[in-house]
């Protein structure tokens, strides 16, 4: 009874072990089978529309671009990594054909000149190809040879124009920087006259004044009142009065004392504004009012 149970137990588990492996091998199978073709506004589509219409032109071809059929020889050339002098021509010529005719069941309009390019290929592979009658004292030329020699005169032109490529250009490498400057606004503000530099004026005015000084002694009367005024009187005929201005030669050392004072008497009273337009430049008087 146990043994016939046991049996019994182990088809059951290799029987669900069976069926598990089927069902996930069916899972999988349909999760392969429902992968979306595409996501159209986040939709999803599993098979393809039957009314899908796809013109023949749809699909295309691009090939590498020549610029003539020099330079389609020199690729086919490169392409097998054999010099120019070594060349097959009966296997270029066939490759030649081939692209040609890829080139015309592709519905490109063919140059004229790969035409004729193609026809001299054929005129050298056949005299190649074609038995040679050998006479005494004749040796034929190389049919190949006016190839080779256009071919490598090609490859040199082409190596040149692609070193000049190279080289920087402006508008492709580098560019013109352009910046408009900027307007900046001065302002000089005036500058504080100080007491101190008033002193250092007076004595210089003062020691410049010693240079005029005579033995001839004449009593003059000098009022800082009438200083004052005639300050004023200055000052209201012209806006700015330089201070230099108000000294005069004949009146001495008294003479620059007595006009000093009046200047330190009207800035006392708020009369006038002593001004400098830059740092130990000249000393101008004006009106405050």
């Amino acid at each position: 009874m146990t043994k016939a149970g046991t049996d019994t137990d182990t088809k059951n588990l290799e029987s669900q072990g069976i069926a598990g492996t089927l069902s996930e091998n069916q899972s999988n199978t349909l999760e392969q089978q429902e992968l979306p073709l595409a996501f159209i506004a986040g939709e999803a589509i599993t098979e393809v529309p039957k009314d899908l219409y796809i013109p023949p032109d749809a699909l295309e071809i691009f090939l590498e671009a020549f610029e003539g059929p020099l330079d389609l020889l020199l690729y086919l050339i490169k392409r097998q990594n054999i010099n120019i002098l070594e060349i097959n021509v009966a296997e270029i010529t066939d490759q030649y054909m081939a692209y040609v005719e890829l080139m015309e069941a592709s519905q490109f309009e063919l140059a004229a000149e790969y035409l004729v390019m193609a026809a001299m290929l054929a005129e050298i592979k056949s005299r190649i190809l074609l038995p040679r009658h050998e006479e005494e004292g004749t040796e034929e030329d190389d049919p190949r040879m006016e190839l080779i020699r256009r071919l490598q005169e090609y490859e040199r032109y082409k190596e040149a124009a692609q070193k000049i490529n190279d080289l920087p250009r402006m508008d492709r490498n580098y560019y013109l920087a352009k910046a408009m400057l900027p307007v900046i606004e001065r302002v000089t503000p005036d500058p504080d006259v100080d007491l101190q530099d008033m002193l250092i004026s007076l004595a210089r005015v003062l020691r410049r004044a010693d240079m005029f000084e005579h033995h001839h002694i004449q009593l003059e009367t000098l009022s800082t009142r009438e200083k004052m005024s005639e300050i004023l009187i200055r000052i209201s005929e012209h806006k700015f009065v330089p201070l230099v201005s108000l000294l005069v030669k004949e009146e001495g050392r008294l003479g620059i004392v007595v006009t000093f004072l009046a200047v330190m008497e009207l800035m006392k009273d708020s009369l006038i504004e002593i001004v400098q337009t830059d740092p130990f430049g000249p000393i101008h008087l004006k009106s405050r009012s």
